[in-house]
């Protein structure tokens, strides 16, 4: 959940949310330095977990930080909200597509740490505690994420992790915590920020428990230098680049020509363990088309990006939801091989991306930029699909978004015509013939 950046001489500001706060984490002093260089590379994260993109259900980009339980129960962040949520996960068939996390986001905290120095849940808001809500969540057989800051202070206000970094470890472990979100907002230097990051990757795995770890660390490196995403692999499984997702088709679009324009530098290090973060899914909201939700799911597919949701699943509509459990589509995404797609190229109005799969197969997107006027043609040579492999000498091809369509068989001189609506996309497998099932 970022906010503005700063250190004590630079303030670069953005605009990621309505919030405005410095980035800055006091944390690393030099007692605290000494400590992490002297365990630093021994063990750097070592779960095992997120083989494939992390699925699951986060509560920022729809309900952020509504605090107001008196006035707005059903969607104020309470223990209530991610017991709801758990429960129709497993209802609606979610669980079963793949979507195992209920995350809490930022403002679920106290204001205040407790005796022991200890961060605790706002009594109010979560009567039973995180424990309490964990087992619930575990008992519906699925995982609970939690949020904490790098810095002082969360993005919100409340009480960051500086210097509890391994309190704050072992009381996410003791509660039952099965994913953590580590923000980076309030940190004072660079360098505090890298060692912050590091540090409670090495306090997560001393706990012993299973926890994924996922960073907003690369984004908070951008506006001063370019990350080591070799580095930032090493201690996460998930990591953010760019802003905060809104839900409007301008924010997609943003964060896909970001994507876009760094591939080269983001695209390779991506694989089992951990993944490149371009934020949640908005399908199911206010802000986006049927054409751009069916855009950012294909996308986010192809980019091996984790899906997490962030909708209200007590309301979302049919049509989305079966767009969200698409086995076709989540299979991509999910696929074992683990490579990131990336944009083959731009022609005109339309982006090609291209992604490879297990089996020989590749997946396809074709997206059309335009926002004025009716579908466009597209006519494609197949031999310049899957770095001119994908069907050589043949292969057959499935459409699968806007809907799932069998085009047949192509051999490597054929060309592939296709027509996509205005800020749509066409989302196409492609299948060796040795694998392809009849």
């Amino acid at each position: 959940m970022p906010a503005i950046i700063c250190t004590s001489i630079v303030m670069v500001t953005r605009k990621m949310r309505s919030r405005n706060q410095q980035l800055g984490c006091v944390l690393a002093l030099r007692f605290l330095a000494l400590i992490l260089w002297g365990v630093l590379g021994a063990r750097a994260l070592d779960n095992g977990l997120a083989r494939t993109p992390t699925m699951g259900w986060l509560h920022w980009e729809r309900f952020m930080c509504n605090l107001d339980c008196q006035e707005e129960p059903d969607s104020c962040i309470s223990e209530q909200l991610f017991m709801q949520m758990a429960e129709l996960m497993v209802s609606d068939g979610w669980k079963d597509a793949g979507y195992e996390y209920v995350c809490i986001d930022d403002c679920w905290m106290a204001p205040q740490r407790d005796s022991e120095g200890r961060l605790q849940a706002d009594p109010q808001r979560f009567p039973g505690g995180i424990r309490r809500l964990a087992n619930y969540v575990h008992s519906k057989g699925l995982k609970l994420g939690i949020y904490a800051d790098v810095g002082y202070k969360t993005c919100a206000g409340f009480p960051g992790s500086f210097g509890y970094y391994d309190i704050d470890a072992q009381t996410f472990a003791d509660w039952g915590v099965d994913l953590l979100k580590f923000d980076g907002c309030h940190c004072d230097s660079i360098k505090h920020l890298a060692d912050g990051y590091k540090y409670m990757s090495l306090a997560l795995n001393r706990t012993g428990r299973s926890i994924v770890y996922s960073c907003e660390w690369p984004l908070y490196m951008w506006p001063f230098h370019k990350p080591n995403y070799t580095k930032i692999r090493q201690y996460c499984n998930h990591w953010r680049n760019y802003a905060d997702i809104y839900d409007s088709w301008e924010s997609v679009k943003n964060i896909l020509d970001w994507t876009a324009s760094n591939q080269e530098k983001i695209v390779n290090v991506a694989g089992p363990g951990g993944w490149n973060d371009p934020d949640m899914l908005v399908i199911g909201n206010f802000g986006l088309s049927w054409d751009q939700q069916i855009t950012q799911m294909a996308l986010w597919a192809i980019m091996a990006a984790p899906l997490l949701m962030s909708n209200d699943l007590r309301q979302i509509s049919p049509q989305a939801r079966t767009l969200l459990q698409d086995k076709d589509v989540i299979a991509i995404n999910q696929d074992p091989l683990g490579k990131q797609g990336y944009r083959l190229r731009k022609d005109n109005n339309i982006e090609v991306w291209e992604r490879p799969l297990s089996n020989s197969a590749w997946a396809v997107a074709m997206r059309n930029l335009r926002e004025i006027g009716g579908p466009l043609s597209y006519m494609i040579r197949v031999s310049s699909l899957g770095r001119g492999v994908a069907c050589n000498p043949g292969c057959f091809i499935t459409q699968l978004l806007p809907m799932k369509t069998e085009l047949g068989f192509y051999d490597w001189t054929s060309s592939l015509k296709t027509r996509i609506n205005p800020t749509g996309t066409v989302l196409l497998r492609l299948q060796d013939r040795l694998y392809h099932k009849v």
